[in-house]
C-alpha cells in the first residue's frame, strides 16, 4: 500500500537529514483555502520523498468544500481506508485531528504504523466537529549513542522491510464508514512515559489482516499525551534471538528513567533444545538479564506470562501447552521484586468463558476464500484476530489496574473494568478492516 520501496530506502539507509529533520507539522485537509500556518493537503497530495508527506498512491480520496471556516469548512474522505505518511525521526509524537462535517455526520477509526489502534469509531453529529489526540511512537532500525552517532542497526528479518514501523515515517490509517478529516497536527512529545514491548507474534503489531496481537491494541487504552506504546515485539522471537538481533539494545538506547519494558516470551523459548536450556535455567537467566539492563537505565521492568494456546480437553478446560515457562516467569518476578501480569492465568479464564466453539471466533479460523488470495482454510490456535487481540489487551489493562501499578493513573477514564470471565460478545466488537491482508501464518506457534 504505502510507497514502500522508497520509504524503506530513505527510512533505513538515508540518515543525512535525521538530526535536522522537521518534527512539527500542521496540515489542512481539503480543496478549500488553507488556514493560516497550515500546509494545504488535497487528494492530489501523493507522497513524495522531497516533500516528506502525502497520501499513498492507492488512496482513493474525495475532497468536500462546505465553505466558511478555512480549517473546518472542508475535509477529505473516502469509502475505503486511506493512508497519510509524514517523514519523522525516532521519538514520540502527539497527533491532533479535527474530524467532522458542517453538513453531515462522520465516523472515523484511526490506526497508525502497522495497524496500531489509536482511536475507535469516533462519531460526530451533523454540523459537529471533534478534536481528538493520540500519542504514537515512531522509530527506525538505527541504534545511536548518547551523542546521536549511529553505532549499530537492528538485525531485521527480510519481511520487516515491508513493515510500516521501521522506516522513520509516521503512517496514519483513516478508516470506518464515514471518515471526514479536516486537519492533522503533529508535535513531538518529549515527556510521555514510554511503554516498550518485547515479545513474539502474540504481542507484535501484526501488519496484515486477519492477524492481530494484544500489543497493537494497547495504545487505545491510555491517556494521550501521557503514555506512548513502542512495540518492538516480532514474530518468532525468543529471549535469546530478541537479544542477538539487538532489539533490546535499540530499546535501551531510547529508554529514559521511568519508562517501562513489558516482556512476554515463552512460546518460542520452549521449543529450544540443548544443554542447560529450560524454563528454570536459561530462560530465567535471560529474564534476569533483561531486568538488570532495564534497571540500569532507570526503567521499570514488567514481566508478562504467555497466554495459553487454544487447546481444550474433553471437559472444556484449557490444557497447559507451555510447560514450566509461565511458572518460571512468576518465580523470576518474585525473586527480582518486579511486577508480573499473569496473562497465562487470565487467558485460561477468558478462553474457558468462551468455550471450545465460541473461542474460534477470537482466533484466526476462517474458511477458504474469506480473504483475497486465501485458497485454503485458516485454523490457527495460537494467533488472534482483532477481536481476540482486543480482549487480551483488556486483560493486560485490567491487571495494571488491579495491581495499582503507577500506569493505572493513565488508563483512559472511559475504559471500564474487565472481567475475563465475561468477555465482550463478538457481535458487539467493531473493527473496520484495513487494506492490508495476508493469509500467511506468522512465525511461531
Amino acid at each position: 500500500m504505502k510507497i514502500k520501496c522508497c520509504l524503506v530506502f530513505w527510512g533505513m539507509l538515508s540518515v543525512v537529514f535525521v538530526n535536522a529533520q522537521r518534527t512539527s507539522f500542521k496540515f489542512d485537509f481539503g480543496n478549500g483555502r488553507a488556514a493560516k500556518g497550515y500546509i494545504s493537503v488535497t487528494p492530489e497530495s501523493k507522497f513524495a520523498n522531497e516533500k516528506g508527506y502525502g497520501f499513498s498512491k492507492e488512496s482513493e480520496l474525495t475532497a468536500v468544500d462546505r465553505g466558511g471556516n478555512a480549517l473546518t469548512g472542508d475535509y477529505i474522505t473516502s469509502s475505503k481506508p486511506f493512508y497519510f505518511s509524514v517523514n519523522l525521526p525516532d521519538g514520540n509524537y502527539d497527533v491532533k485531528l479535527i474530524l467532522g462535517d458542517k453538513k453531515g455526520t462522520s465516523a472515523t477509526t484511526v490506526r497508525a504504523e502497522c495497524r496500531r489502534l489509536m482511536l475507535e469509531n469516533i462519531r460526530t453529529k451533523k454540523g459537529e466537529f471533534v478534536t481528538e489526540t493520540f500519542t504514537v511512537n515512531v522509530r527506525d532500525s538505527l541504534i545511536r549513542d548518547e551523542k546521536g552517532n549511529i553505532v549499530k542497526t537492528v538485525r531485521l528479518k527480510p519481511r520487516e522491510y515491508e513493515y510500516l514501523h521501521w522506516d522513520n515515517f509516521l503512517t496514519i490509517e483513516f478508516n470506518d464508514s464515514m471518515p471526514k478529516v479536516c486537519a492533522v497536527e503533529i508535535t513531538p512529545n518529549k515527556t510521555a512515559t514510554t511503554i516498550f514491548l518485547a515479545g513474539n507474534s502474540t504481542v507484535v503489531d501484526q501488519s496484515r489482516e486477519p492477524w492481530a496481537a494484544w500489543g497493537q491494541m494497547l495504545p487505545r487504552f491510555f491517556v494521550p499525551g501521557k503514555i506512548a506504546v513502542a512495540n518492538y515485539a516480532e514474530s518468532g522471537e525468543a529471549l535469546n534471538s530478541f537479544l542477538s538481533a539487538r532489539r533490546l539494545e535499540k530499546i535501551l538506547s531510547l529508554m529514559k528513567p521511568g519508562d517501562y519494558l513489558f516482556m512476554e516470551f515463552g512460546h518460542n523459548d520452549q521449543k529450544q533444545k540443548g544443554p542447560g536450556i529450560g524454563a528454570f535455567t536459561s530462560y530465567k537467566k535471560l529474564l534476569k538479564q533483561y531486568i538488570a539492563e532495564v534497571k540500569k537505565k532507570g526503567g521499570i521492568p514488567v514481566l508478562v506470562t504467555s497466554m495459553n494456546r487454544r487447546n481444550f480437553d474433553a471437559n472444556g478446560k484449557i490444557v497447559n501447552t507451555l510447560g514450566d515457562y509461565p511458572e518460571a516467569v512468576r518465580q523470576t518476578a518474585k525473586e527480582e521484586n518486579v511486577a508480573v501480569i499473569d496473562l497465562n492465568a487470565m487467558s485460561k479464564v477468558l478462553y474457558e468463558a468462551w468455550g471450545p466453539q465460541e473461542s474460534v471466533k477470537a482466533f484466526v479460523h476462517y474458511p477458504a476464500n474469506t480473504f483475497p488470495g486465501q485458497t485454503t482454510k485458516l485454523e490457527d490456535n495460537t494467533h488472534f484476530n482483532p477481536y481476540g487481540a482486543y480482549e487480551l489487551a483488556r486483560c493486560i489493562v485490567q491487571s495494571i489496574r488491579q495491581q495499582q501499578l503507577p500506569l493505572a493513573e493513565f488508563i483512559r477514564p472511559e475504559v471500564d473494568s474487565f472481567d475475563a470471565a465475561k468477555p465482550l460478545p463478538v457481535e458487539n466488537f467493531y473493527w473496520p478492516m484495513s487494506s492490508f491482508v495476508n493469509s500467511t501464518k506468522p512465525d511461531g506457534n
